[in-house]
């Protein structure tokens, strides 16, 4: 859900606030007043590419900020597009690319304006709407046919790799051979080489080690060494605690300290008296070490990377001495697969050629609400050819409009107005309701060519929508303004000898008053008044509910 918008810069306005309602949000505006530009600022934090020509004159760069809500997640998204063209995006403060943007937001958000910017005018998007209303009807099959696409596909990779394994050159063989073969002589474990760096760097400082701990041994524990001046220090300082309580402190220390380096002297030569220096141990474990310094130039340079180079010779190896038990093994498996890929498609094409058509006819009743002169939308399930299928489908869903009876179906992308895409839209959220799992929904040119009877509708089918969705509505029909939880206007200012600059207000319950009745007859008239009056109550705010008196 949209919460709220910022934009500073962009076309014509200067600085301006939106915070949507989460119901219905109307903007209307006189014809130029600028309301597009909170489309773009939209398609902006959406992640489409800036383009310097919105940048308003004069200024260096325009920034749009917004923040939204996806479930319990809250993004604060700016986008930032400056005059040399450089734009600049983040999402909580962290930078991110388009395509991130467009990703994390792009998918909560439907803008119904221009053609380029609808997801109805991709093909691909109306499978998954189909898919969306059928709901739990299909989803047992399409998880079975997923599951089965994955199972072909892993058979398939299996026989691939087992066919590219027989058709390696003598040459690569050998080499597989040699690899595994040296790798072998050796036969080395996981973790040996580290063990014996570390014995072996110890083997050879052996006289060093005993050396050293046999001299600290002495000097703690020979006559007169450490211990025997700390045992003489301590029997003093007995005696004085005896008379003056204040040296029982360090007394106490010193006898801590005591005990200390009597550990250490009896660890000391432990260590001295266990440390051997075996000249033929010494001289096995570096034959050894050499070995393996020899397999890590030659594979490694790793011994991970070593046992990497074993486990894929072998591997390969073990492919070829048994080829053709085991690829008449793996085509069976890749045949067993596929039919039961071909019989999870069948049954999934077979529901889905059901399902469409009950689809597109609650479609088409809701385009008859809205007077659409006997358009309807149909609904074509095609079965693709096998290289085709994708892990969704092994079908195309394509939406077709019907202008009106007699006339021939043709894609919707190629056929249908910008108006007339919209109402389809709008028709399509309608019967989705709850299952749409698009959270906001923004209409531009959905009022195209409608007046009358069919205004009225329109405004209905937006307030019926908008209790499901978020929906925000740029429009110029009263009939539709009314239906606003939230209602702005978009306004500009200027004249010759000032720039223009548009600013957006949100109306009171008074003020929107003034605005329907300027919608109704261009301007405010007592007839128009009463007339506005009359609309907002039949729409739900009485007078007196909403100030609207």
């Amino acid at each position: 859900m949209i919460d709220e918008i910022r934009v500073e810069n962009l076309a014509l306005i200067t600085s301006a606030a939106l915070m949507p309602d989460k119901g219905l949000t109307v903007i209307t505006g006189e014809t130029g007043a600028g309301k597009t530009a909170l489309l773009s600022a939209l398609k902006l934090l959406m992640g489409e590419r800036g383009d310097r020509g919105l940048i308003r004159e004069g200024a260096d760069a325009l920034r749009v900020s917004g923040r939204l809500f996806l479930g319990e997640d809250e993004l604060v998204i700016t986008r930032q597009v400056n005059a040399d063209g450089r734009s600049r995006a983040t999402i909580n403060g962290e930078m991110v690319s388009l395509g991130e943007l467009s990703q994390k937001v792009g998918h909560a958000i439907d803008l119904c304006s221009q053609h380029e910017h609808q997801s109805l005018m991709r093909p691909a998007t109306h499978r998954e709407l189909l898919d969306l209303w059928a709901g739990e009807e299909l989803a047992p099959l399409q998880h079975a046919y997923k599951e089965a696409f994955g199972h072909a596909q892993a058979a398939s990779a299996a026989l691939a790799e087992i066919d590219h394994a027989a058709a390696l050159s003598d040459a690569s063989l050998e080499e597989a051979r040699f690899t595994l073969s040296r790798i072998e002589a050796v036969s080395p474990s996981v973790g040996e080489y580290e063990a014996l760096v570390s014995d072996t760097h110890r083997a050879e400082h052996a006289e060093v080690l005993a050396m050293g701990a046999n001299g600290a041994y002495e000097a703690l524990a020979d006559e007169d060494g450490a211990l025997d001046r700390i045992s003489s220090a301590l029997s003093t300082l007995e005696n004085a605690a005896a008379y003056d309580g204040s040296l029982e402190k360090p007394l106490a220390t010193l006898r801590d300290a005591s005990y200390m380096l009597e550990d250490v002297s009896r660890e000391m030569r432990a260590y001295r008296d266990k440390v051997e220096f075996d000249g033929e141990a010494l001289a096995a474990a570096q034959e050894r070490l050499a070995a393996f310094q020899g397999l890590m130039r030659a594979f490694g340079p790793t011994m991970e990377e070593v046992f990497a180079r074993r486990d894929e010779a072998a591997r390969l190896l073990g492919m070829v001495d048994d080829a053709t038990e085991r690829r008449e093994k793996a085509l069976a498996e890749l045949d067993a697969a596929e039919a039961a890929l071909d019989k999870a498609a069948r049954e999934l094409g077979k529901a889905r050629r059901k399902i469409a058509p009950q689809f597109a006819r609650q479609v088409s009743g809701q385009m008859d609400r809205l007077q659409m002169n006997g358009a309807e939308l149909t609904c074509e399930v095609t079965d693709l050819p096998r290289e085709q299928w994708s892990a969704h489908s092994p079908q195309s869903v394509e939406f077709c409009f019907r202008p009106g009876k007699g006339l021939s179906a043709r894609p919707l992308a190629k056929i249908a107005s910008g108006g007339e895409v919209s109402r389809v839209m709008l028709a399509i959220k309608v019967v989705l309701g709850t299952r749409d799992k698009v959270a906001s929904l923004v209409f531009d040119e959905v009022d195209a060519g409608v007046g009358g009877a069919t205004a009225q509708a329109l405004g209905e089918l937006i307030a019926e929508l908008s209790l499901t969705h978020q929906v925000i509505v740029v429009t110029h029909l009263a009939q539709v303004a009314v239906y606003a939880n939230r209602h702005f206007r978009v306004m500009r200012e200027g004249n010759a000898k000032k720039a223009s600059t548009t600013h957006i207000v949100e109306l009171s319950d008074e003020e929107r008053v003034g605005e329907i009745a300027r919608m109704l007859s261009g301007s405010q008239t007592e007839a128009s008044l009463a007339h506005a009056r009359e609309l907002l109550a039949s729409a739900g705010f009485p007078s007196g509910k909403n100030g609207l008196s």
